[in-house]
């Protein structure tokens, strides 16, 4: 009789086969199966055909029936409804108590959903969050769970097994709440990533407009991975900018400058501004990638722009500075997210624990992610409140202002390096220009405002042409 599967999993592409390998790895007996069966065949034919802990099965139903109870299944397909119409198929031969985790990129709201769905039919559903790109599956990714709690005892010895390890030697996997919870962090590291990725493709610009070879531009931009910015990203631009293509030449410049997506990034944005909270570094990480795609918009701009901006004028040392504060104001602006996002939907999050899961095996692993822990876990309220983190980026502010002003000064684009100085400096003013704001919206709609000099909560309305009378926007609002 044919031992039972300690886990399967569901979809091969590239994310999925080195997650099989990765729970062959560590002692899992894994089931797996694809909807195109010359996928599995391969596959098994292929990097899964050693050590007899894999096994293929090309029918749905022989799949589940393969596997050891509470069964355990896994799924890497494409968020939406493919997902829904696996689950579809699945109903039918699980049984009540039954695990599945969802560790494709699903939105958040899609899990919430789903969490509900299927416990009426008796499973334990998972949504998991898995970063880290194909090196992280094969050997030790970030896993962000989140959903029915019941299902946490009994997959989080599996799931820690395979999850990367911080230096501390904590593994990056860990219980982040109920429903979408999981998710959402990951849609949030996400959004971060496509800010970390903005911020090293300014810093490349402005290397460049002041005529840095590759080479130097590699050999600095490694140096600063030395020190507070040592990250996954910062290593892999280094060994970007360092590869030449086969005449020699940096194979960088014969890369079309047009970013794709797929999608988490927008999301994140469109969360932030349902729940009031200013992830602009991140928007505007999203809408450089959107101008990026207009290449011929682009090109016929560029012919009949009439101005000559010269070179620029920077240090690296004042562009290090740049990243760096910039890349805190991102976190700070995530984090403010998560907050926001565990109290709107009652998820509890642990903004310290979060942190400690990106610290290893995730696209966005840094170091100064052990600080940003450690600032949570001592209670503060926000990041740049933290008394560390705000001396840090005090040391960087002078060169983040002087790189922002220089590539303002000769027409290199810097929108999140500009957007995270805007809100650093909108969020440490004591007073900013909204007061304006509010009396024109009294003016126009009578929707009232609050007074410096009377208690918060009292509202007032003036009537600015002496035609308007008293009644205000409340009056009317259904």
């Amino acid at each position: 009789m044919t031992t039972p599967a300690d886990v399967g999993l569901i979809g091969l592409a590239v994310m999925g086969q080195n997650l099989v390998l990765n729970l062959a790895d560590h002692g899992h007996r894994v089931a797996v199966h694809n909807r195109t069966t010359s996928v599995t065949d391969e596959f098994l034919a292929g990097a899964a055909a050693e050590g007899g802990a894999i096994v293929g099965h090309a029918d749905l139903a022989d799949f589940v029936a393969g596997l050891a109870r509470p069964r355990k299944i896994i799924l890497l397909v494409k968020a939406g409804a493919a997902v829904d119409a696996v689950l579809e198929g699945l109903v039918p031969l699980v049984d009540t108590g039954d695990i599945v985790i969802d560790a494709g990129n699903s939105l958040y709201t899609d899990t919430e959903r789903r969490v509900v769905e299927m416990a009426e039919h008796g499973v334990r559903y998972v949504g998991a969050g898995v970063s880290g790109g194909e090196q992280g599956a094969r050997h030790g990714p970030s896993i962000m769970p989140g959903g029915d709690a019941g299902a946490w005892p009994l997959i989080s010895d599996m799931l820690r097994s395979i999850a990367a390890v911080a230096d501390d030697g904590t593994p990056c996997c860990d219980w982040l709440g109920p429903g979408g919870a999981g998710h959402y962090v990951k849609m949030v590291h996400n959004g971060i990533e496509y800010g970390d990725m903005q911020v090293l493709a300014e810093a490349y610009s402005l290397m460049k407009a002041s005529g840095m070879s590759h080479r130097e531009m590699s050999e600095t931009i490694r140096k600063w991975g030395e020190g507070a910015l040592d990250s996954f990203l910062i290593d892999i631009t280094a060994d970007i900018l360092a590869t030449e293509d086969d005449d020699g030449s940096p194979l960088l410049e014969k890369i079309l400058d047009t970013a794709g997506q797929k999608g988490t990034g927008k999301w994140t944005v469109i969360s932030s501004m349902e729940l009031g909270q200013p992830v602009s570094l991140v928007a505007e990480a999203v809408y450089a990638r959107i101008v990026s795609s207009f290449k011929d918009l682009r090109m016929r701009a560029a012919a009949a722009r009439s101005t000559d901006t010269g070179p620029v004028d920077v240090s690296v040392d004042d562009l290090r500075d740049a990243l760096y504060a910039s890349k805190i104001v991102s976190y700070a602006q995530g984090f403010m997210l998560l907050r926001a996002a565990s109290d709107e939907h009652g998820w509890d999050l642990e903004l310290g624990k979060v942190a400690s899961l990106w610290r290893a095996g995730c696209i966005i692993r840094a170091a100064f992610l052990d600080d940003i822990m450690r600032a949570f876990q001592q209670g503060v309220e926000h990041l740049l409140l933290d008394p560390g983190v705000a001396a840090a980026v005090g040391r960087a502010e002078a060169g983040w202002r002087r790189v922002v002003a220089a590539a303002v000064t000769a027409g290199v684009p810097v929108p999140a390096y500009s957007s995270a100085l805007a809100f650093f400096d909108a969020f440490g003013s004591e007073q900013v220009s909204a007061n304006l704001i509010q009396a024109q919206r009294d003016y126009f709609g009578a929707h009232t405002y609050e007074r410096v000099d009377r208690p918060r909560g009292t509202f007032f309305h003036t009537d600015w042409t002496g035609r308007g009378g008293q009644t205000t926007s409340g009056s009317y609002q259904a």
